[in-house]
């Protein structure tokens, strides 16, 4: 085991804690059945019974590879309708993949899959009679398909890439015309309203099945493929021209803007009418007003539901992230939520809460909404960052009012980097009753949470929330 991290924080010597009298215990019930699961069994139910349908309905004799490639496409057009269902805005998703954030990495997990479906369709099946506009919506509908894909994975290139091609990556970067085109599509609001096209691009595809699918002189196969297609684009329908009519928007005024070292800004909203509610450890939609128009980010809430101002703490990271510096006191604002379902509440009575960088947002929300009646017996926050610690003097005055909560500020420059080992042995209790939550860069809480799992935390206990996805 390593050595415990060196610690700014609260003693970790924990001999006979007073046990908080408000904590409970989580519903073991719904611990067991796991929510987390619901919703990715739900599109394993819907593949394999497509498949099921496809081959009941399969010609006598030795199938053929168009038969195979229909089947495919099929496949694609059910995952890209439930790409589509998953950002449709509608309330029912959230719980069902146990948080927005849960669902849209399903989002983006479904809708690569289908490209690669397609991809090998494309590649096995021949159509010797196509009609008139079948093949132009085929190429439209991939090629627009495509470029969203790249478009969306460009961004997190090092967390794809093997550390050793960073370098070169870079160099390419930096040429004259490949710089030009990363300014392009690195901006996050040109790259939300080309992602909105989604659903033509899907519609054209869907198109090109039910002009060309050879296999739909089946009824089954030509009816589940239009239940399914149809399904998918009556979401993206809603999601565009209807939703805006249901999703809650509050008015609110930027009443002050903090600047940190570091790169962080916190920036306080007062309302103008009904406040947004929320718990802690949610984010909702900010859309703040600029030159050329609104523009709109997801952003994790720090302030406690019980202030006056509700406050947001950003990095900057990109575009709109940096633009974060720029905005002024008396700015109008608006916003959407909240959203998210990652709270210190579903944990067991130990927990180690870990933040990397603005992975810190959730716990300061927590931290500043914390009461010793819902607190559990025993918190261990590990902060890791680049440098010293922003908020690090309100944290510690917090950790001071509450005997249950232990500090640990990890400097990466100074003391290395924080690791699952470090966490288990300062917390020094049984594995299996431990619930860790963590927010941070995506890399590290993959890691951490295949490290922690063979340490001996509970799958189950092992909580992240998914900012990366936004």
């Amino acid at each position: 085991m390593a050595n415990p991290i060196p610690r700014t924080g609260r003693s970790h010597e924990l001999d006979a804690p007073a046990k908080q009298a408000g904590w409970k215990r989580p519903d073991l019930s719904l611990r067991l059945l796991n929510l987390r699961m619901l919703g990715p069994a739900s599109i394993g139910i819907l593949v394999i019974a497509l498949a099921a349908a496809w081959a009941a309905s399969r010609p006598a004799g030795p199938v053929s590879p168009s038969y195979t490639g229909q089947f495919l496409a099929a496949e694609a057009v059910l995952l890209l309708s439930i790409a589509l269902a998953l950002v449709s805005t509608l309330r029912w998703v959230e719980p069902w993949f146990d948080g927005i954030d849960r669902a849209m990495v399903w989002h983006c997990r479904v809708a690569m899959s289908a490209l690669i479906l397609l991809v090998a369709h494309i590649a096995i099946t021949t159509n010797p009679h196509p009609s008139t506009a079948g093949p132009a919506l085929a190429v439209t509908g991939m090629l627009g398909l495509v470029v969203l894909a790249v478009w969306a994975i460009l961004p997190r290139w090092q967390s794809i890439a093997p550390a050793k091609l960073h370098s070169l990556v870079l160099t390419v970067r930096r040429l004259p015309g490949v710089r030009w085109v990363s300014r392009l599509l690195g901006n996050y609001e040109r790259w939300r309203v080309g992602h909105r096209f989604t659903g033509l691009f899907v519609a054209s595809g869907f198109t090109h099945g039910l002009l060309d699918g050879t296999a739909f002189d089946v009824p089954l196969l030509r009816w589940s493929f239009v239940a399914v297609g149809g399904t998918g684009l009556a979401f993206y329908l809603y999601r565009e021209l209807l939703a805006r009519f249901f999703v809650p928007l509050h008015d609110y005024q930027v009443a002050t803007v903090q600047v940190l070292d570091g790169g962080y800004t916190e920036i306080g909203l007062r309302p103008l009418g009904r406040r947004l509610a929320f718990i802690p450890g949610q984010f909702a939609m900010l859309y703040l007003e600029a030159k050329d128009g609104w523009h709109r980010h997801p952003f994790t809430i720090s302030s406690a539901p019980e202030e006056s101002t509700i406050r947001f703490a950003v990095k900057a990271l990109g575009d709109d992230t940096s633009r974060a510096r720029s905005v002024k006191p008396g700015m109008p604002a608006i916003l959407g939520g909240a959203h998210g379902r990652f709270t210190y509440l579903r944990g067991t009575q130990y927990q180690a809460w870990i933040a990397g960088g603005i992975g810190i947002t959730p716990f300061l929300s927590w931290l500043r909404g914390a009461t010793n009646e819902q607190l559990p017996e025993r918190v261990y926050l590990f902060y890791s960052g680049n440098g010293p610690a922003p908020w690090a003097d309100e944290i510690h005055a917090i950790a001071a009012r509450h005997p249950c909560l232990h500090v640990y500020f990890i400097d990466t420059r100074a003391d290395g980097r924080l690791t699952p080992e470090r966490v288990l042995t300062t917390a020094a209790i049984d594995p299996r009753q431990l619930s860790v939550f963590m927010c941070g860069p995506k890399q590290m809480l993959d890691a951490f949470e295949v490290q922690l799992h063979r340490g001996g935390v509970r799958s189950l206990n092992i909580h992240r929330e998914h900012y990366d996805w936004r």
